[in-house]
Parts: structure tokens; sequence; C-alpha cells
């Protein structure tokens, strides 16, 4: 398969931006579910402390986001599901895909005794879920309007046949009659 680099430029951006918008509703959503988990923080500690940890961490996010956009663009024509839909399942699929791995997290990150645990708690569990559900919708329509699908088109109707192979009734009706 052959990467269109536009089509997978252009799903970056629309992972980008799904990555932005799940940044920014995440104050939101730890009210909703009464769950203190920080995505960007969680990053940010892994490479920084302090006041640092946090932009690198949304930098990071947003890199990631990035990624899986590109990739997903590449990929998403080739999913036999409806348009509308690739992209929410893409994110929940990344989401269960992942999830196992806060096990590891809770007990390897760097920074775990600043940080909420994960692994075994329903309310983690459902804003991870909803966080993935928001970024895959988001993706997925940025990406389709961004990469429109190729409109089929038609060899140019010059009115010499019809669409049946059987002739043009108005150049029958015209032609003088046999004698």
């Amino acid at each position: 398969m052959a990467i269109n680099r536009t089509r997978t430029l252009r799903g970056a951006v629309a992972g980008a931006v799904a990555a932005a918008t799940w940044a920014a509703q995440q104050p939101l959503d730890k009210r909703a579910f009464g769950f203190d988990h920080d995505d960007a923080l969680f990053l940010g500690r892994l490479v920084a402390r302090g006041q640092a940890a946090y932009p690198l961490g949304l930098a990071l996010h947003v890199q990631n986001g990035a990624l899986f956009g590109a990739v997903y663009a590449s990929v998403a024509p080739l999913l036999p599901v409806p348009p509308v839909t690739r992209g929410a399942l893409a994110g929940l699929a990344e989401h269960l895909a992942t999830w196992p791995l806060t096990r590891l997290s809770d007990r390897l990150h760097p920074a775990r005794d600043e940080l909420p645990q994960l692994a075994g708690d329903r309310r983690a569990f459902w804003q991870a879920t909803w966080r993935h559900l928001l970024f895959g919708i988001v993706l997925g329509e940025l990406e389709r309007r961004l990469n429109p699908e190729p409109e089929i088109e038609f060899p140019a109707y010059d009115g010499a046949a019809s669409t049946n192979g059987h002739g043009n009734i108005e150049h029958a009706m015209s032609a003088e009659p046999a004698t």
C-alpha cells in the first residue's frame, strides 16, 4: 500500500486537534467522573517535574494524537465500516487495547506516588473510555472532512447511445422512415 503524504499529514493534523480537544475538556470530565487523572500530567511526569511537567506532557499528548491520526488516515479507507463511525471505533479500540497497561504504569511510572492509581478503578476506566470516544469522534470527523473520499467520475455522455446500450431514442425518432 502506497503512503499518500498529503492524506497522512492531514490525518496528523486531525489527530493533533483531537488530542488538544481531549486535553481541553479534561477539567470537565474530572468533575463529571469524580476522578482526578490528567493525561498531560501523566505523560509530562515521565520526563519532568515541577511546572515543566504539564506543558511537556501536553506536547507529548498532542504529538501522540498526531501520530495516531497519521496512521488512522492511512488505514481508515480500508476499514469496512461507515465513515461516520470509523474514528469512534478506532479511539475505543485503542483504549481497550491499552487499558491493561495501566497495571504496569501504576507500578513503574516514575511519579506513581504522585498520580492516582488507574488499574481496577471503574471511574478511571469510564473516564478514559469517554476521552477515547471523544478523541475518536473528533479525529474521524475532522479527518473525513480534510481527506474526502474522491468522487467517482463517470465517462462523459455524448448522446450517441443510451445507458442501456440500445441507442438514443431521439436519434431513432428523427431518422427518415425506410422505404
